[in-house]
């Protein structure tokens, strides 16, 4: 199974402008997605795919693969769509999984990447799967930034939202609660054809473009990760994850490469 990894970013973030070269412990975060996505050779490939020639020519200068796309993209799928057909072009060849990686998860690492990808080889049926993580916290649970992903008893998305759901606002028992990671595999026709369609109602109130899918009666199976999840939405986050980050094993095996 042929696989890419593909990082979409650009510098126009309506929460946090500029967040891709915004710098934790001293790089910055596009530099560590990159590091993780290639610290162990589980992709056949590794791109950064981007509108802005300031992330272009970083990622190019600590020898990073980059594509530029459109400027007109709103979502991280149409980016990740386009970078895909231009890589193939580069490389002659087409690629059976497309691993995309969103660039504001700074911790990710590599072990998420060979879950989702196993559960794609475990199961031909799926057409994609998005990694999930536990709601650890009311803080988490109510933040707009984090999106809230109701499953299925066989872990299957239900529905998304930035909303706190399942309310709790009539059950007063503990019970689990999960988050949408920006870690979504795709099989290559999925991926195509998700960018083909137009963006539904629902994706559109909840601003959350895997709900294009679900709306259309489509499966997204929702893979738990027992890693930690640290997404930076605001610039408040760099702190949080600078403190993680710190004491981070595969930070130290490769701060030596960003002169850290």
């Amino acid at each position: 199974m042929k696989t890419v990894a593909i990082i979409p970013a650009r510098m126009a973030a309506t929460r946090f402008p500029n967040k891709p070269l915004a710098k934790i412990n001293g790089v910055p975060m596009i530099g560590h997605i990159y590091a993780r996505t290639v610290a162990e050779p589980i992709f056949d490939e590794v791109y950064v795919a981007t509108c802005d020639k300031e992330i272009f020519d970083y990622v190019k200068s600590v020898g990073g693969k980059v594509v530029m796309t459109a400027d007109t993209h709103e979502r991280c799928t149409d980016r990740t769509a386009e970078a895909l057909l231009k890589i193939e072009e580069i490389h002659d060849a087409k690629f059976d999984v497309v691993g995309m990686v969103q660039g504001d998860e700074p911790l990710v690492v590599p072990q998420v990447f060979k879950e989702a990808i196993q559960a794609l080889r475990d199961d031909s049926s799926l057409p994609l799967v998005n990694i999930m993580g536990k709601i650890e916290n009311d803080e988490e649970f109510n933040s707009p930034n984090t999106v809230k992903v109701v499953i299925d008893r066989w872990r299957n998305a239900l529905y998304f939202s930035r909303e706190p759901i399942p309310s709790a606002k009539k059950y007063s028992q503990d019970y689990p609660k999960y988050k949408q990671t920006g870690m979504i595999f795709f099989r290559r026709d999925a991926l195509i054809e998700f960018n083909s369609m137009q963006p539904t109602m629902l994706e559109k109130i909840e601003s959350v473009d895997m709900m294009r899918i679900v709306e259309q009666g489509g499966k997204i199976k929702m893979i738990l990760t027992t890693h930690a999840c640290y997404g930076v939405d605001i610039p408040s986050d760099i702190q949080k994850v600078e403190k993680v980050m710190t004491n981070d094993a595969l930070f130290k095996a490769y701060r030596s490469k960003f002169g850290i």
